[in-house]
């Protein structure tokens, strides 16, 4: 029971919300998103939505094992340029020799409660101990799904700079790690992380919390350059201006990482539907896409393979190339145009 009560972190302290309350994007405790974001559709409750999670249906969970690619992360050169994705949120690349790591999850299951929301077959065969020296952990936002307290404790040696949005550097201060090593920004300001490498938090629609208690820190997506590559890096939303916003501020991107599964009608504005991640590569400028957010953990009622199915479909018919390695599998991030497999076809 300890060890579940120190999982939930700790809220910002006093000196931090008189810093926050100086924000636009804060007001009345709270970090707000651009545009009004009701948790649910108008006329949804949440006791129905949760009534309709735990009804059995079809196709949520593979019937196989969800297959993957054994990458010795430690043995990669210096040299390479590459990714790779581990299901879900959380992948590491290396780019110019820096490594980066974002939202890992390696608990097996992405809920404080042990046993519930496990990670699917075959789809949790990387852990904490497989990652080498990590240069820079982005964390987007606190949710368990992308910040997890057993991950990022074994994490604590290896990693040499956190960045994240404002109020989660709380959480890591509470778990013990130097507030030195972390730097917490608002949307809109950046981390210069020298040899040509700059970092800017920028807009999500989402929200954030470990319990009861949302929005008390600032959720995230991220602009990355790098000294050859842009790369938008954009953790959880749902559809918004601020794609629009983002694209011209800071686009054209060769990459877009964006998030596409755990979906719903009933709640529309924090999670994006396959037709809108269409149009936010549109509307980012965006020259590769790249879904995650799928393939590891059941969150949401549709089938567990219809979001890669319906985003190939959609970007086949726009002539938008999308990346869809399986877990493990290396993506070279100066070779995008490889063509993938449709490796979850194999297992319908």
């Amino acid at each position: 029971m300890k060890d579940l009560f120190r999982q939930l972190g700790e809220s910002p302290k006093t000196k931090q919300k008189e810093q926050f309350n100086t924000f636009s994007n804060y007001a009345n405790g709270k970090f707000q998103n651009i545009t009004t974001t009701p948790a649910l559709r108008e006329g949804e409750s949440m006791l129905k939505v949760l009534w309709e999670f735990f009804k059995k249906h079809p196709e949520t969970e593979p019937k196989f094992p969800i297959p993957s690619v054994r990458t010795d992360l430690k043995a990669i050169s210096k040299n390479d340029e590459v990714l790779v994705w581990f299901g879900h949120s959380s992948y590491f690349f290396q780019t110019h020799g820096k490594t980066f790591l974002v939202d890992p999850v390696f608990s097996g299951n992405a809920s404080p409660i042990p046993g519930s929301v496990k990670a699917f077959k075959g789809a949790d065969d990387y852990n904490a101990e497989d990652m080498p020296d990590i240069d820079f952990l982005l964390i987007s936002h606190d949710h368990w799904d992308h910040l997890d307290y057993h991950t990022i404790q074994k994490l604590q040696t290896k990693v040499s700079t956190v960045i994240c949005g404002m109020g989660v550097k709380q959480h890591f201060e509470y778990w013990g790690w130097d507030r030195n090593t972390i730097h917490e920004k608002n949307w809109y300001e950046s981390v210069n992380l020298e040899n040509g490498f700059s970092i800017t938090l920028t807009p999500a629609r989402h929200f954030s919390g470990r319990l009861f208690t949302r929005n008390i820190s600032l959720w995230t997506s991220f602009v990355l350059e790098t000294p050859s590559q842009k790369l938008f890096l954009g953790g959880d939303s749902g559809y918004g201006p601020h794609f629009d916003e983002i694209g011209a501020q800071f686009g054209p991107f060769d990459l877009a990482i964006l998030e596409c599964r755990q979906y719903n009608e009933k709640w529309p504005y924090i999670h994006s539907l396959p037709e809108e991640i269409i149009t936010e590569t549109k509307a980012l400028k965006a020259q590769f896409i790249l879904p995650v957010h799928h393939s590891k953990f059941k969150l949401a009622q549709h089938p567990w393979y219809e979001p890669l199915q319906r985003i190939t479909e959609l970007a086949e018919k726009e002539n938008y190339p999308v990346i869809t390695p399986k877990i493990g599998e290396k993506v070279i991030l100066d070779q995008l145009s490889t063509v993938w497999e449709k490796w979850w076809e194999q297992l319908l």
